[in-house]
């Protein structure tokens, strides 16, 4: 017998088990099809995250506020302190006059607050530097080393008011907390599945040999190799992965549409319809493949722990 007509074959009966065993092939495509959604959305929902949290990285730099006090010199003397730092990607000076101008521009429809600030008479903010580093794990550094000026005694420390970093570094940490334990969520929701899914095709497989035990006793009695009796149990296996994969990746499209507008409000540029349709063959493969996978896995552990062959 050909190898051809052999695969063939094994193919056939692999397609009539499946479709003879229906309600258990439901069962099993139904759990597999859960488990694979619910992968692919984490991988989703882990690029949008992430993809928030660099933005947010992005917008992040240290700010140096100086009292009114403080003469432009001694700020051009720490400017240039801070572009001499490795760290150090840029500084930017804001003067008391910009600052005024922005603070007004911000709260132009506030009208308490601009009556305030008439009544006051004279410019209550002071100039500050706007330090944007190479990298956004290098901001702690550079914010020691302003805090060491600043604590230094000096004349310059004392024209230092504030430095806004470490509200923003507290935003940051937490939000890569809960990044971190999302994905920790998230991969113990889906080998949670994963697993449901690869016990439940196992009895499936384990019940469909139990059913045709006396077909495959015959099938030994005549010489049959190991792997054409084992062959149609793995085929319907990789069924199971291939329907239910086939339904995620279908089932994803509406969806990620109709969530598309929402996520980018959510979180900013990220769009999960752009994200989703950029990178489905990268989706394509990651989730048949697993569906494959725990297919055939699933139908290789029932065949080599119940066929004594």
């Amino acid at each position: 017998m050909s190898m051809w007509l052999t695969a063939k074959r094994v193919a056939m009966y692999g397609l009539i088990g499946f479709i003879r065993n229906g309600f258990v092939s439901l069962a099993a495509v139904l759990i597999m099809t859960i488990t694979l959604f619910i992968m692919a959305w984490m991988l989703i929902v882990g690029a949008g995250l992430q993809s928030a949290l660099v933005s947010l990285q992005d917008k992040v730099d240290i700010t140096v506020y100086f009292t009114t006090s403080a003469a432009t010199n001694q700020i051009q003397e720490l400017k240039t302190s801070l572009e001499s730092l490795p760290e150090v990607k840029t500084v930017v000076y804001v003067s008391r006059e910009d600052a005024l101008a922005a603070f007004r521009e911000r709260h132009k429809n506030d009208q308490l607050t601009m009556q305030a600030l008439e009544e006051l008479g004279l410019n209550p903010l002071g100039a500050s530097l706007e330090v944007r580093a190479k990298d956004p794990t290098q901001y702690e550094n550079v914010a020691k080393y302003i805090d060491a000026q600043q604590a230094s005694g000096t004349t310059l420390g004392s024209v230092i008011d504030k430095v806004n970093f470490y509200q923003n570094k507290a935003a940051i940490d937490r939000l890569s907390e809960f990044m971190g334990a999302l994905r920790a969520i998230g991969l113990g929701v889906v080998i949670f599945f994963s697993l449901a899914s690869l016990l439940i095709a196992f009895n499936t497989i384990r019940l469909a040999i139990y059913t045709a035990r006396d077909e495959i006793g015959v099938m030994n009695l005549v010489g049959a190799s190991h792997w054409y009796v084992r062959g149609p149990f793995m085929i319907a296996g990789v069924l199971y992965g291939v329907i239910s994969g086939l339904i995620v990746l279908v089932a994803m499209y509406p969806l990620t549409i109709w969530l598309g507008p929402g996520s980018e409000r959510f979180l900013g540029s990220f769009n999960v319809y752009t994200y989703y349709s950029e990178r489905f063959p990268l989706m394509f493969l990651i989730v048949m493949g697993t569906g494959i996978i725990l297919g055939a896995l699933s139908s290789y552990l029932a065949v080599r722990r119940y066929l004594k062959t």
